[in-house]
């Protein structure tokens, strides 16, 4: 699936903040990203959301079933590839990131998106001059 101009990759801790209200500030931030911004995502990203959301908050199976159905209906999701796995690896070596951030990383690029909101990565890193980590809590981005 190939992202367009504008489009931009949400690591699973947004999605986590936008269904809870742990921490309100940044719900609200995420709320806007999902309402305002062009959004991918991944398979991964789905998966991981489910976890969470019923082992951390308790969430039923059945409700994140629904959920999860809106996320396909709202958002461009992307299926992880082998060339993504491959390219995950490299830059778990390169970058020292964990292979789960690397892995929605080349994510990302392969979907064709410039940017990557997350707060576990470095803001304001450019990988390969083709995407921009930024940390969408620590400032207004976008």
């Amino acid at each position: 699936m190939a992202a367009e101009a504008g489009d931009i990759f949400l690591d699973t801790n947004i999605l986590i903040y936008a269904y809870s209200d742990t921490e309100l500030e940044k719900k609200k931030r995420a709320l806007s990203i999902l309402a305002f911004e062009s959004v991918v995502i991944s398979t991964q990203v789905i998966n991981e959301f489910v976890w969470i959301m019923n082992r951390k908050f308790n969430v039923e199976f059945d409700s994140l079933k629904i959920i999860i159905d809106n996320l396909f209906d709202l958002y461009k999701v992307c299926i992880i590839s082998q060339a993504s796995i491959q390219r995950a690896i490299e830059f778990s070596k390169r970058f020292s990131f964990s292979h789960w951030d690397s892995l929605m990383l080349a994510s990302a690029l392969e979907a064709g998106c410039t940017i990557f909101y997350t707060e576990d990565l470095q803001d304001g890193q450019n990988v390969d001059n083709q995407i921009v980590i930024i940390n969408p809590f620590i400032r207004n981005a976008g």
